[in-house]
C-alpha cells in the first residue's frame, strides 16, 4: 500500500465544489479502506494550497482553511489538481502561481484540473498538443487562446498521459472517482459511488460521451426505463421495431417520441451506447476487438471499427494503445463489505 499524498490548488473567487467534491471522493475512499483493515494509515493524505496561509474566500463566499502558500510548501505530492471558478481569470494572469503549477508538474505523478482550471494548465503549457476538456462555457475560450489543444467540449474529463482534465464542477468528483479506480481497482471505486450515490465512471477519463448519463435526460419514464434497459442489453436486437414492441409504442410514434425525449434517434442512442460499452472494454480488459464487437452487440469487428473511425477517428487498436487504463498493482476486491455509517 503507498500514500499517494493529494495536493489541490486554490486562489481567492475559487469554487467550493472544485474543492470540496474530489476530497470528499478522496476521503471516502480513506475512510473505506481504513475500516477494512486495508490500509495502516490514509491513503490519501490532502494538503489545499493558496496564496497564503489561512482562509481563503470561495466565489460562493465560505471560506476554507489553506494550509500552505504554495510557495511555501516543500512536501512530496503525488497528485495535484487544480481547481476552477470565476477567479480563475486572475490566477492564470498570476505568473508566480503558472510558474509554480509548471514547475510542480514535472515533480508529481499526474495532475489535473477541476472545471476553469484547465485554463491554469493551459497556461502553464501542460496541455499544449493533448486532448484535455473544461466547463462547456469555456471551452470555446480554452480552444481560441490555445489552438494547439485538442478540445473536447462533450468530456466529463479526459486523461492524456499523465495530466487529466475535468468539465464543469461535479465532474471533478467523477475524476477523483477516476483516479481512485487506478490506484486501487473498481470494487472500492463502486463502494464509494454507492455511498455518495453518484455514478462510476470508467478508468482512464476517456469519456466523451456517456450513455449513462444521456439515459437520464428523458423525462418520461417509459422511455428513460428503455434507455436504462439499452445499456443493459447491447447484444439484443436494438432495431426501432423490438424497441417500439418493447416500449408499447407503434414504430414510427416511438421514434418520433425517442427523438422528442433524448434529441436523439435511437439508432444513434444505440451506437453510442455500444461504443461506450466498446471503449470501456478496451480500456479495462485485453479481450480481443472481434470479442468485443460481439459482446457489445455490432456483430464483427468491422462494424465496431467503422463504428470507431466515424465517432472518434481512430481504429479500436489505437484507442487501446493510448487509452488502455495501466495500474500500478493488482486491484483489490472489497465485495460484500459494507462499512458502518460512521466510515463516512
Amino acid at each position: 500500500m503507498r500514500v499517494r499524498p493529494v495536493g489541490l490548488l486554490v486562489y481567492p473567487d475559487v469554487h467550493l465544489l472544485d474543492l470540496s467534491g474530489p476530497l470528499t471522493v478522496f476521503d471516502t475512499a480513506s475512510n473505506l479502506l481504513l475500516s477494512h483493515g486495508a490500509a495502516p494509515e490514509r491513503p490519501y493524505p490532502h494538503v489545499i494550497l493558496g496564496p497564503a496561509a489561512g482562509v481563503l474566500r470561495t466565489s460562493s463566499g465560505v471560506g476554507v482553511a489553506v494550509d500552505s502558500a504554495f510557495t511555501d510548501f516543500d512536501g512530496d505530492l503525488d497528485t495535484l489538481l487544480v481547481a476552477g471558478g470565476q477567479g480563475s481569470r486572475m490566477a492564470r494572469n498570476d505568473p508566480t502561481l503558472i510558474g509554480w503549477i509548471r514547475g510542480t508538474a514535472t515533480r508529481v505523478r499526474r495532475i489535473g484540473s477541476i472545471c476553469t482550471g484547465a485554463l491554469l494548465l493551459a497556461k502553464a503549457g501542460l496541455l499544449d498538443g493533448k486532448r484535455a476538456t473544461t466547463h462547456w462555457a469555456a471551452c470555446r475560450l480554452l480552444a481560441e487562446k490555445h489552438p494547439s489543444i485538442a478540445v473536447d467540449p462533450d468530456a466529463i474529463y479526459v486523461r492524456d498521459e499523465n495530466v487529466y482534465t475535468s468539465a464543469g464542477v461535479t465532474a471533478g468528483m467523477d475524476l477523483a472517482l477516476a483516479l481512485v479506480e487506478e490506484d486501487w481497482g473498481r470494487e472500492l471505486a463502486l463502494m464509494v459511488a454507492r455511498w455518495l450515490v453518484m455514478f462510476v465512471k470508467r478508468p482512464g477519463g476517456q469519456s466523451q460521451f456517456s450513455a449513462h448519463l444521456q439515459a437520464q435526460t428523458a423525462e418520461r419514464p417509459r422511455i428513460r426505463s428503455l434507455q436504462d434497459w439499452i445499456v443493459q442489453h447491447l447484444r439484443e436486437d436494438l432495431a426501432v421495431p423490438a424497441l417500439a414492441a418493447r416500449a408499447a409504442m407503434s414504430p414510427r410514434n416511438f421514434a418520433r417520441v425517442f427523438l422528442s425525449e433524448t434529441g436523439q434517434t435511437p439508432a444513434v442512442f444505440v451506437e453510442t451506447a455500444r461504443l461506450d460499452a466498446a471503449r470501456r472494454m478496451l480500456e479495462d480488459s485485453s479481450r480481443s476487438v472481434e470479442y468485443i464487437a460481439m459482446d457489445c452487440g455490432f456483430g464483427n469487428a468491422e462494424r465496431l471499427r467503422r463504428s470507431f473511425q466515424r465517432n472518434l477517428g481512430v481504429s479500436p487498436q489505437d484507442y487501446r494503445r493510448r487509452f488502455r487504463s495501466r495500474p500500478e498493482g493488482p486491484a483489490r476486491n472489497f465485495a460484500g463489505h459494507r462499512p458502518a455509517p460512521a466510515d463516512l
